[in-house]
């Protein structure tokens, strides 16, 4: 699935060693998102390490969604959430679950720990029973409804089923020590009750399981063999086999934790996510700045790159903040592979070729891919009058500045050497508008026949041929490599990047380009690399969003502000 091979990390050992002692023969594992949110690439981890550990040891991985909140949930984030996993490569054939699926087992369940003993109906409030709950220094407090009979629990529980009781007014709790040094063991809540319809069982359920009561027996009930889950939930896992050992379950699943991935100049947060669409700081969940796996998709990240990614960031014990370099790395590194050239001209000033026939256009060669020659070639046009970048020209030349300025000599990629004669500048602003030029018919394809070389070249455009465009500059969205430091009176979205976004219209660009499908890559020469927007891009007016730069130009510029 990946060009690099997956590092043998700490949970292949563990489950290699599993199979190798005869306590599996098979293994199995399982994704299981939330369906209150679209997924980010902290997610796709999870995703690559669950799936990937399946395809590593010839098992099978279960997709399942934990949709046991239906106030937060919602069919859209259900088919999100299976089109980014596909995205990334990755099927479940027909191993696709639901929490929901197990309602009726999970009520079951809950009624054999009430006749064990082990379940009471409690009726403290929420504030009560967080009072109650004690702190991490002192022990909690018996709820005085701890100690309610057997037959009295049942009626309750049954009662709550029914939706005789009102949200709130009573729950089902797992009786276990509320003096454990562990808080989740402090008699967790298991039930509660919530007059709410469900995206898919409708208004049957009066009552919903909460999540630790609901996944450790939804992985047994799927016979999964490795729970794999990140390290927030390492202080669940007793309560994670107090429940399948109270219960006796025919399988017991092993919880193994790993650290999240912490990305830095970002966060992955769904509840500071929604912040930021609901609050118009982005377009949407699938905005390119967000690092939801639906935004990352849009601005041209590929399934591999991030594969590829995962796979160098590995499996660690230990929470750890992750380089934006690395996954822009990753990016390039795939894109360079892949990427079709072109070339398209940002900010534009013309050039006119005086000594060049007016009325002659002329189609010229061009490597599609360097580093892939089954690519092949295209054919470019070439004319009289062109468009140049104006970053490309400076009439006072600072030192060490190769490209186009009068009486210097440079190349035009793919084309001819030129050099600059003359400038004109609009008489009321002084601004350039027209640069002249002439070429020298010799150096056709860029190259001199005479052995003479420059040190400049430049990409262009042919003014009469050209495609328009709209350009979007897509940068970090934050400009703090860590937004949720905590500083008195500031807000993570105080550290917004006011630069994430910059909009250029009516650029001119290859003709080729218009060629290409919306969600296509590319590479716009010197410029980045570039995807065709898959929602805003017409084939008469095409939208381009950019990738990634050619080079970590981001760790220059801070460089640059701090001296």
């Amino acid at each position: 699935m990946s060009n690099h091979e997956a590092s043998y990390d700490f949970i292949r050992e563990i489950i290699a060693d599993d199979l190798k002692s005869g306590k599996h023969s098979f293994i199995k594992t399982r994704f299981p998102p939330e369906p209150n949110g679209y997924l980010h690439i902290g997610h796709a981890k999870s995703i690559c390490l669950n799936f990937g550990i399946a395809l590593h040891f010839n098992g099978l991985c279960n997709l399942r969604f934990d949709d046991t909140n239906p106030s937060k949930e919602d069919v859209e984030y259900v088919e999100s959430i299976k089109e980014d996993v596909r995205w990334l490569g990755f099927d479940w054939d027909d191993r696709e679950y639901y929490a929901s699926d197990y309602f009726d087992q999970l009520f079951e369940f809950a009624v054999q720990l009430v006749r064990k003993g082990k379940a009471y109906v409690c009726s403290l409030s929420q504030e009560q029973i967080r009072e109650y709950r004690g702190t991490l220094t002192e022990p909690g407090r018996n709820s005085p409804y701890r100690d309610r009979s057997i037959e009295e629990n049942l009626d309750l529980f049954q009662k709550m089923k029914a939706g005789v009781f009102k949200d709130g007014e009573h729950v089902l709790r797992a009786k276990i020590d509320m003096a454990s040094p562990n808080m989740n063991m402090r008699d967790p809540t298991i039930y509660r009750i919530k007059h709410v319809a469900h995206h898919r069982t409708g208004d049957k359920w009066s009552i919903y399981p909460m999540y630790d009561f609901t996944h450790c027996l939804s992985d047994a009930l799927e016979k999964i063999t490795h729970s794999i889950c990140t390290l927030e939930f390492e202080n669940n896992r007793p309560l994670y086999d107090w429940v399948l050992d109270t219960l006796e379950t025919d399988c017991h699943p092993q919880q193994i934790e790993f650290a999240r991935l912490n990305l830095n100049y970002t966060v992955l947060s769904k509840r500071r996510l929604i912040q930021l669409v609901e609050g118009g700081h982005v377009s949407g969940w699938d905005d390119p700045r967000m690092p939801t796996l639906s935004g990352i998709k849009r601005r041209g990240y590929t399934p591999e790159s991030i594969r590829n990614f995962c796979d160098r960031i590995g499996v660690s014990k230990r929470d750890s903040i992750v380089d934006m370099e690395l996954l822009e790395f990753s990016v390039r590194e795939d894109l360079n592979r892949h990427a079709p050239r072109f070339m398209a001209v940002l900010n534009p000033v013309k050039v006119v070729i005086v000594n060049y026939p007016e009325n002659l256009t002329e189609e010229l060669e061009a490597v599609n891919n360097p580093e892939d020659a089954s690519m092949g070639k295209r054919k470019v046009p070439f004319s009289r009058e062109l468009y140049i970048d104006r970053d490309d020209f400076r009439e006072t030349p600072p030192k060490k500045f190769f490209r186009l300025s009068p009486g210097r000599e440079v190349r035009l990629r793919y084309a001819y050497y030129i050099t600059c004669r003359e400038v004109i500048k609009d008489k009321d602003t002084g601004e350039i508008i027209e640069i002249r030029c002439i070429y020298d018919p010799e150096t056709r394809g860029g190259w001199s026949k005479d052995g003479r070389k420059v040190k400049g070249t430049i990409h262009w455009v042919c003014a009469s041929q050209c495609l328009r465009a709209q350009v979007r500059l897509y940068d970090r969205l934050f400009t703090a490599s860590n937004p949720l430091e905590k500083k008195d009176g500031v807000d993570f979205k105080d550290y917004l990047n006011p630069n994430s976004l910059e909009v250029l219209d009516d650029c001119p660009i290859e003709p080729g380009l218009k060629d290409l499908s919306p969600g296509s890559n590319c590479q716009f020469e010197r410029q980045g690399y570039f995807c065709v927007d898959i929602k805003d891009s017409r084939p008469e007016y095409p939208v381009f969003n950019r990738t990634v730069t050619l080079r970590d130009t981001w760790a220059k510029i801070e460089r640059r502000g701090k001296k």
